[in-house]
């Protein structure tokens, strides 16, 4: 609903929306974050689970027009009823001018009937809906006029919010009724829950793997008997246990096997002890598996042929594994990592370095983005003495996958503690805070000499000890403990990328070998010194001390001046279509690109849930066809996005590279008034991670 009321509404307003689905405590204010002066109106979505969370949203909100959508079973248990749990909704429109319900549902309507009475109410009569093999056609009245509109879906689902997603638009176009239904006519498939997906084995896929609950299964079946493409496979069901319904299991799944064989279910494939246990309750072909694992590693699983499947699992259940490996891999937009690249970048900083200089090489954010196994299998096979990765979970991934290198962590967790230990992953410890909870953490587990690494902090003013007022103290807690051990004493240049700051990153220095050698005066044992970054190794070289750490400039981007020195990583995709556009016409969402000459257009398979910034359309950047420029044009879309290929011989097929080794990283980044990181770490991990190594 919030997708397509985007696509009623952009043509004539700057609209924001909440991303994905940022419904949550967290969501509501992260999306309205994301409103600007320049915006005409918002979008935002907001949902509950327990009472007292609406209130909160309300405040942070403050909506005009309220819409409420249905009202579903998910997370009754945690209210006494559905009137409760329909008030509680209810209370983000208490200072709404207008709002769309569903006057149909009692328990909605008795809940807005305690609104104000100011508050609008949008009265639209639905008399009749037709359905069609392609299309449903909505007859309805409003305000005394008869009409009719026409969507491109023919699910309950769909015509449900559409009915909303109408009555919602009418507030802008009530005089303008035919533009409504025209826009209507064009609604677009949302990328959701429900997307229908090639599987493996000439399988066709639902994926719905994100939630369970009665409601939402039964609009999934609905949406599974329409499709008239998969009228000759097997209709399957893989269910997990319905968590929070507030129902007894008896009662829950047989109402669930009675509409599995309503909509024609011919095999279920149960996952959860509840299923396991009401196994008899479904009198088709059926399978009972008590985790999602047992499954995936059964026959029955790997017996899947030409059969149409609903995958339908709650998270916990992690039901997105099921659906990867069931999905048939198509997608032509791949980021190639070339790793002999990696290794001479570490050859070039090398360089700069005496033999006995060691390094630390930064492979947190999934090394940057290219992937951070197969980087530190092979920084590991070429001798770097030690990786570093942001939090506990990255490090014991890279020990479970056999990397046995020396691993810092970053931003080490309080939760992470006994991970830390199992794994011997090495953390930074910046405050007394952490120190303290970490000794008692390792004093519970009988451990000693644990290796830990203090950070001072110099200038950055992000995390880290006074080198100047704590040093006192913190050799003082540390002398009179034995579970942890010092084994490195580091800090962070500010400003080693710019001459302009030399004499800051000289004050730096100074604060920061004063305090280092404070340590080191009070244990017998060696304290590795580190300071230097990646452009601090290439401008400091009397700052290396015993050791260096390389970011950056690891993945082939000089820090120094942003100049590339061996490109690691190329992300290229294909053109999937070209077509002419005449002079004039638009291009995509918006209309924000009119076309000044008769053009060829292409279409390309990449978009920003790919880690493709959408700032970079409307002429914003450009990508390479055939090693010529083409101008993104349009706004860049979910998964797709077009480029202007008028004065480039090419065709469909062709190959075209939206950075790499013949267009730097950085000419997009620079495009986005950003850093490289930025735009390596934002490459979606749907991007395929294809590893040369010559």
């Amino acid at each position: 609903m919030k997708e397509w009321l985007y696509q009623l509404l952009s043509p004539d307003f700057n609209v924001c929306r909440s991303p994905r689905s940022y419904n949550s405590q967290v969501g509501v204010p992260l999306s309205v974050w994301l409103t600007n002066p320049h915006n005409d109106l918002a979008i935002i979505e907001a949902g509950i689970s327990q009472s007292g969370e609406m209130a909160r949203l309300e405040r942070i909100v403050k909506p005009t027009i309220g819409v409420m959508t249905n009202l579903g079973v998910a997370h009754q248990e945690n209210f006494m009823s559905y009137d409760i749990k329909c008030a509680e909704k209810m209370l983000l429109f208490k200072g709404c001018q207008t709002v769309v319900i569903n006057s149909e549902d009692a328990t909605i309507q008795k809940c807005a009937d305690t609104l104000p009475e100011n508050v609008r109410r949008v009265k639209l009569q639905v008399r009749q809906v037709e359905k069609n093999n392609d299309h449903a056609t909505i007859h309805f009245e409003y305000g005394g006029q008869v009409g009719q509109y026409t969507i491109p879906f023919i699910d309950d689902a769909s015509i449900e919010n559409s009915i909303t997603c109408f009555s919602t638009a009418l507030l802008v176009f009530s005089d303008d009724i035919h533009v409504l239904c025209e826009r209507m006519s064009r609604l677009e498939q949302v990328a959701m829950r429900l997307e229908v997906k090639d599987g493996k084995n000439g399988c066709t896929l639902i994926n719905d793997s994100y939630n369970s609950d009665v409601q939402s299964l039964d609009i999934a079946l609905d949406f599974m008997s329409r499709r008239p493409e998969t009228k000759k496979q097997h209709r399957t069901l893989i269910l997990s246990d319905i968590l929070q319904s507030g129902e007894a299991p008896k009662s829950l799944y047989s109402r669930v096997a009675q509409m599995a064989v309503s909509r024609g279910i011919e095999k279920v494939i149960g996952v959860g002890e509840e299923l396991t246990a009401c196994a008899d309750y479904f009198p088709m072909e059926h399978y009972m598996f008590r985790t999602t694992d047992a499954l995936i590693r059964s026959q029955v699983f790997e017996q899947l042929r030409n059969e149409f499947i609903l995958v339908k699992g709650a998270r916990r259940f992690h039901f997105d594994k099921v659906s990867d490996l069931l999905t048939l891999k198509v997608h032509q937009t791949i980021l190639e990592v070339n790793l002999n690249a990696l290794v001479n970048n570490v050859r070039y900083y090398r360089r700069f370095m005496k033999p006995e200089t060691k390094m630390v090489c930064m492979v947190k954010a999934s090394g940057y983005g290219v992937g951070s196994l197969e980087t530190s299998k092979t920084l590991q096979d070429n001798g770097v003495d030690y990786l570093a990765v942001a939090v506990a979970d990255e490090g014991a991934d890279l020990r479970e996958a056999g990397i046995t290198a020396n691993i810092m962590i970053m931003n080490p967790e309080t939760t992470s503690f006994k991970m830390l230990f199992d794994y011997s992953l090495e953390p930074e410890v910046f405050s007394f805070d952490l120190l303290e909870q970490l000794i008692y953490a390792a004093e519970k587990e009988g451990i000693t000499n644990f290796p830990i690494h203090i950070k001072l902090d110099t200038g950055m003013h992000r995390l880290g000890f006074n080198p100047v007022e704590d040093m006192p103290r913190l050799i003082e807690r540390l002398r009179r403990q034995t579970a942890l051990v010092p084994c490195s004493v580091f800090s962070h240049f500010v400003g080693s990328d710019g001459d302009e700051f030399d004499t800051f990153s000289r004050r730096q220095f100074e604060l920061y070998d004063r305090a280092s050698r404070q340590l080191q005066e009070a244990y017998p044992h060696k304290i590795i010194r580190h300071i230097c970054n990646s452009a601090g190794i290439e401008h400091f070289p009397e700052y290396h001390l015993d050791m260096v750490r390389l970011g950056l400039g690891l993945y082939g981007i000089n820090a120094r001046n942003n100049h590339i020195l061996n490109n690691v990583a190329t992300l290229k995709t294909t053109i999937l279509q070209i077509r002419d556009v005449p002079k004039g016409d638009s291009i995509g969402y918006s209309r924000r690109t009119v076309l000044e000459r008769d053009s060829r257009i292409a279409a390309i398979p990449i978009g920003y849930a790919d880690g493709l910034n959408r700032h970079l359309g409307n002429r914003g950047c450009y990508c390479l066809v055939n090693g010529q420029k083409a101008d993104y044009v349009g706004n860049i879309c979910m998964d797709v996005c077009m480029i202007d290929v008028t004065d480039i011989d090419c065709q469909e097929g062709d190959t075209v590279e939206i950075f790499g080794d013949h267009l730097p990283v950085t000419v997009l980044s620079d495009a986005l008034g950003t850093i490289p990181y930025e735009v390596l770490t934002g490459i979606s991990n749907r991007v395929q991670r294809i590893y040369i190594q010559e």
